[in-house]
């Protein structure tokens, strides 16, 4: 099946160049044709634009069963293992209806213009497959990253931070890693040292994806150098070396200068942080360095897994953070969700580019700019940072299938 738009608006190849463009076509699940002209700013007319499709790169999905539940709890009290409000609340979810509200949440994600996530999933090997099928159901690209059951050390083996991996626990990665595309769990302090680098070595042979959540806030780094007199993120760089770091929320200026150097992917989340009444991430700092960034929604028990939100958010703060009115480029809060994830190729797959171009899949959203609050916009990305809403989806498309779109625009 074929698509093409006419005399419509592109933001074009990785660094999200808008072009009129006259002609747009895809072919099965492929960007055929793309006759660009100039490169503009802002609208002449009212259009339609079509921009890459959204990659949202951390959620907590298997919780949005639970949508507002830890309202006036704690970090700890709501989200920590074993007795944090969402392990409890999760066991008493049967798979159907725990199946039921995941596909429902990764079809709205579909209407928000995501057709990507990469999901940091509970209830080990149960919980990985729970989404998979999800998944297939939605078509939605979810990227599982699984972690135990239960902790499988107690806290005084934590605290001396020299035992492996018992066997039942080895077993249980590795049957974990058969479902899922990697690991992570919630905290570096979760685990011993051994039991790191393991991981990081069974995950290295498989070519699995390795995350780690470092420094959402003060209690990561000081646990961590209690234990091992180094902070959390430089422990994790040293022996785990995760493709992913979450939060980095109170970060410092030596930490940021080690995302920096080792030019990490660095996934914020500010509304989840802000939810939670947590520090704002640096976001500004770790614009000004060489981390390559990405943006996600976390726990949906907290956001509702919508990046048109996230963006907006993002996009305020890191202004409020430099200060001015000219930092930073809007377009570079945009690729957070678009073209950085390039630099995760081919972990998530050798056709995941996020971005548009002639001969690349046909990841992509097409947004409403002829509706009244957006066809006169002066600068076009600055408008689907702070202005573009759900309602102004037309469609969403992964690899030239439409996983969602608008019956009222779109027959």
């Amino acid at each position: 099946m074929g698509f093409q738009w006419q005399e419509v608006v592109v933001l074009a190849g990785p660094d999200l160049v808008p072009h009129r463009c006259s002609r747009f076509g895809v072919e099965q699940d492929t960007v055929t044709c793309m006759e660009l002209g100039d490169p503009i700013v802002g609208l002449e007319q009212r259009s339609w634009v079509i921009l890459p499709a959204f990659t949202n790169s951390h959620t907590h999905i298997g919780d949005s069963c639970l949508p507002d539940g830890a309202t006036g709890l704690t970090l700890e009290e709501g989200f920590f293992r074993p007795d944090g409000y969402k392990y409890r609340e999760l066991a008493k979810q049967s798979p159907q209806q725990h199946l039921e509200h995941i596909a429902a949440h990764l079809r709205y994600m579909a209407a928000t213009g995501t057709i990507r996530h990469i999901d940091f999933r509970e209830q080990g090997v149960y919980g990985c497959q729970l989404l998979r099928e999800a998944a297939a159901q939605t078509g939605i690209h979810s990227v599982i990253l699984g972690q135990f059951e239960s902790l499988p050390f107690s806290e005084e083996q934590l605290r001396q931070n020299r035992d492996p991996l018992n066997p039942q626990a080895y077993q249980e990665l590795q049957e974990i890693l058969a479902v899922a595309d990697g690991f992570s769990e919630s905290t570096l302090n979760d685990l011993t040292e051994p039991a790191w680098r393991q991981i990081h070595d069974l995950t290295e042979k498989i070519g699995k994806l390795r995350a780690i959540h470092c420094l959402e806030n003060e209690g990561y780094r000081e646990v961590s150098l209690a234990i091992a007199g180094r902070g959390d993120l430089e422990r994790a760089l040293d022996f785990y070396r995760p493709h992913l770091v979450i939060h980095a929320t109170v970060a410092n200026a030596a930490e940021i200068q080690l995302l920096s150097r080792h030019r990490v992917n660095v996934v914020l989340n500010p509304r989840a942080n802000a939810n939670l009444g947590l520090p704002l991430p640096p976001i500004a700092r770790l614009l000004e360095s060489e981390a390559n960034l990405l943006l996600g929604t976390d726990n949906g028990l907290l956001n509702s897994p919508n990046l048109l939100a996230e963006l907006d958010f993002t996009y305020k703060v890191a202004k409020s953070q430099f200060g001015d009115a000219v930092r930073p480029d809007p377009v570079e809060i945009l690729k957070m969700v678009t073209s950085n994830i390039r630099h995760l190729r081919p972990l998530l797959g050798s056709d995941v580019y996020g971005y548009l171009d002639v001969g690349l899949p046909a990841d992509l959203v097409v947004l409403d700019f002829t509706r009244p609050h957006l066809r006169a916009s002066r600068h076009l990305i600055a408008s689907i940072l702070t202005r573009v809403t759900p309602a102004d989806v037309v469609l969403t498309m992964r690899q030239g299938q439409v996983l969602w779109r608008d019956p009222q625009r779109v027959n």
